[in-house]
């Protein structure tokens, strides 16, 4: 097998599965990209067996302590593995995140569940290049009739993978409904969002709903309505939900309407809604804010770090004398500390006062991996306002 040999002090010594090119000591065995290789250290003790991509920066990661190839037998206990876990902690056994990369054991590889449709993300050249493979053993150990490649992801290129979607197994499903959370859901998994829809948000969806019981709720960056419902079903006396895709309106009317909830629906960017507001007059008693990510590289975390700041400044002028504000951010590369620091900094701006009421993650099928700080990405506060002594 061909492999590497790392430099003292790389961070795979240290518990981390990533190996960057400027880590690498020594390639030898010529491997070509998406095989698999061991990794060695400088006294040729084997550290386990990764897969391989010149082209990428991260030049090798790790999936196995072991020799391992990537054959069949590894995947079937791959994915069994992880429908074990995530059973024994009583996530839906029927929409759900199959398999999530690095925190699974499978670098690159995404999967989701939706009843009979399971849809697949392949961000690597080694999971690509076995993703038939894959899809034949997603639809034997889980037993779902359609495998659905939703190859379409920017994070393909950083690897020198085109973008492809299509149907892999089974045939092209219809538009259905889905029951996430509690919640129904109009699914079209070939032209949707992503793998299908945020599935690392439905446990905040439930902890977040009793908050806005009788309240008058701000749901911002809506994308398909999902809090702006749960908050309605939770009791909410007003729910307003602002979105800037156009694309998501008629999404976020009709999970309304399947949920038998009413919703106030602005198609607006909200920066510029939340300003409006502000001018107006306006206070509400709970205001949602689930942005994109502010950022994808290290280079724009001052401007994400701006962005977030503003954007609480704004929220914190709107909320009632003891509103409550629950942010989130999705971006990798803002710390929990960072981010939490923006709100403390727009919080004084707006000379409010504020509580932490409830801090939120990601779902847990979503593991975070302690020695991979990267597989913990999801951060969201719950503030309370109250006057100063």
């Amino acid at each position: 097998m061909p492999g590497i040999i790392i430099r003292p002090r790389a961070r795979i010594l240290h518990g981390h599965d990533w190996v960057y090119s400027s880590e690498v000591l020594k390639i030898y065995g010529n491997p070509k990209d998406g095989e698999v290789i061991s990794i060695k250290d400088g006294r040729d003790r084997m550290l386990g067996s990764a897969i391989y991509q010149s082209q990428s920066q991260i030049i090798a990661r790790r999936f196995s302590y072991q020799r391992q190839e990537l054959d069949r037998e590894f995947f079937v206990r791959r994915v069994q593995r992880a429908q074990e876990y995530r059973d024994r902690i009583g996530m839906d056994s029927s929409v759900r995140r199959v398999l999530w990369s690095e925190s699974d054991g499978v670098p690159g590889l995404i999967i989701d569940r939706y009843n009979s449709v399971a849809v697949m993300q392949t961000l690597t050249l080694a999971m690509d290049q076995r993703r038939d493979l894959i899809a034949e053993v997603v639809k034997e150990v889980l037993g779902v009739e359609t495998i659905i490649e939703r190859n379409d992801s920017v994070s393909r290129k950083l690897e020198g993978l085109e973008i492809r979607t299509g149907v892999l197994l089974g045939e092209t499903p219809k538009e259905q409904e889905v029951m996430i959370g509690g919640m129904i859901f109009l699914m079209d998994f070939l032209q949707g969002q992503k793998t299908g829809f945020y599935l690392d948000q439905v446990t905040n969806y439930r902890d977040l709903a009793p908050w806005a019981k009788t309240g008058r709720v701000l749901d911002c960056f809506s994308n398909q309505g999902a809090f702006a419902i749960a908050a309605a079903r939770a009791g909410a006396y007003e729910v307003i939900a602002v979105e800037s895709g156009a694309e998501n309106i008629p999404r976020i009317k009709a999970h309304a309407h399947a949920n038998g909830v009413t919703i106030g629906i602005i198609g607006a960017n909200v920066f510029d809604h939340l300003s409006q507001a502000t001018r107006r007059g306006e206070k509400y008693d709970l205001i949602i804010l689930d942005p994109p990510p502010f950022t994808r590289v290290k280079k724009g975390i001052n401007d994400a770090l701006r962005g977030y700041r503003e954007l609480h400044f704004k929220a914190a002028q709107l909320l009632a004398p003891n509103g409550r504000l629950a942010t989130f951010s999705c971006s990798h590369h803002i710390s929990a500390a960072a981010f939490h620091h923006t709100a403390i900094e727009a919080f004084h701006d707006a000379r409010r006062s504020a509580r932490q009421r409830h801090i939120f993650t990601q779902s847990p099928d979503h593991p975070i991996v302690l020695a991979l700080p990267e597989t913990e990405y999801l951060k969201g506060y719950l503030f309370e306002m109250f006057n100063s002594f």
